[in-house]
């Protein structure tokens, strides 16, 4: 399958937009997959913890590889440390921390997914990095569909063309009015919409964005989806963005160590259809591409959110009532 090409090509400064990818699977550990990876898009291989690996210097830059627990892993703060042990206590009791997180890794391998972080690449090169897809399904990977246990994603992180706040408000607008077409093409698996790491919007958020009228600044903007959105579930994550943008807006989620901050969209949403020949990253920008479509066409986009309002915001009457009932409650 061949990558669509974009409304827009590239970013603000010129340049070809890349996609970030992350994949989630089980029936394969770390350190078989780094060599897989290693295989494909040379590189050297660099074994940070027995569960933790990256492939640096290959194609497109450096990927990462790990069982996706942080109870796998050393502690940063204890591998930080280390330089600086100067007792034969402390060494030991990092020599303990470090055993029984691999132990922990070795015993919970296959049951919690292994995870790759693919490099940014350009959008018009994703076709090659879909070899990976088909080389982890030859070797035995399972994906979503491998058992009700498996509430595995692949995560897209599009460069977004433009910073500007005009332009995030139009891909957010177009992402809302597509969100279930998305979710009707991707068939999300049930697993995946009983655990909460790609939730949709609140319909509330989505009413008051999709106004015409919401014209906000960037903090306004970031405000008011912390406010409906104060979690990094969602199906669209805004908030790598923000926080690339606004790194020090004053909230917490700003402060988590989870939160990567990076000028793309977060797009949290598909499966990871290993089981499906043909499928990869290439499969899921294309689909992802009808948002972009839409919020490139400001007419329609502005048609279909009038639609969309005149479908779920409540009537006049409904919403003088709803007013009038939090009155008498505060009373």
């Amino acid at each position: 399958m061949t990558p669509q090409p974009p409304p827009e090509p590239r970013n603000a400064k010129g340049e070809t937009r890349h996609i970030g990818v992350e994949i989630e699977f089980a029936g394969l550990p770390p350190r078989k997959t780094a060599e897989l990876v290693q295989e494909l898009f040379g590189g050297q291989l660099v074994v940070l913890s027995p569960h933790r690996l990256k492939v640096t210097g290959a194609r497109w830059g450096d990927f990462g590889i790990e069982l996706d627990t942080q109870y796998a892993h050393p502690d940063k703060d204890m591998v930080d440390a280390e330089a600086a042990i100067d007792s034969e206590w402390e060494r030991m009791r990092q020599d303990f921390h470090a055993r029984t997180r691999e132990l922990i890794g070795d015993m919970v391998t296959g049951l919690v997914p292994t995870e790759i972080v693919c490099p940014p690449v350009p959008w018009d090169e994703l076709e090659e990095l879909d070899a990976l897809f088909e080389a982890l399904r030859r070797h035995g990977a399972k994906g979503t569909d491998a058992s009700l246990l498996y509430g595995f994603g692949l995560h897209l992180n599009p460069e977004a063309p433009s910073l500007e706040v005009e332009s995030l408000l139009a891909y957010l607008r177009a992402y809302l009015l597509n969100a279930a077409w998305l979710r009707e093409q991707i068939h999300v698996d049930i697993t995946r919409e009983v655990l909460p790491h790609a939730n949709p919007f609140p319909r509330a958020y989505a009413i008051k964005v999709l106004d015409p009228g919401y014209a906000p600044d960037l903090e306004t903007l970031i405000g008011d989806y912390l406010e409906d959105n104060p979690t990094r579930n969602r199906e669209l994550d805004m908030l790598p963005l923000f926080a690339h943008l606004k790194p020090d807006f004053p909230h917490e989620l700003f402060h988590n160590r989870l939160v990567k901050a990076r000028p793309t969209f977060h797009y949290r949403l598909p499966n990871a259809q290993l089981s499906e020949p043909g499928w990869g990253a290439v499969t899921e920008w294309n689909r992802w591409l009808e948002v972009e479509r839409l919020a490139s066409t400001p007419e329609t986009l502005a048609e279909r959110s009038a639609q969309y309002l005149a479908r779920h915001r409540p009537s006049a009457p409904r919403r003088l009532l709803s007013r009038l009932r939090r009155w008498v409650s505060d009373r």
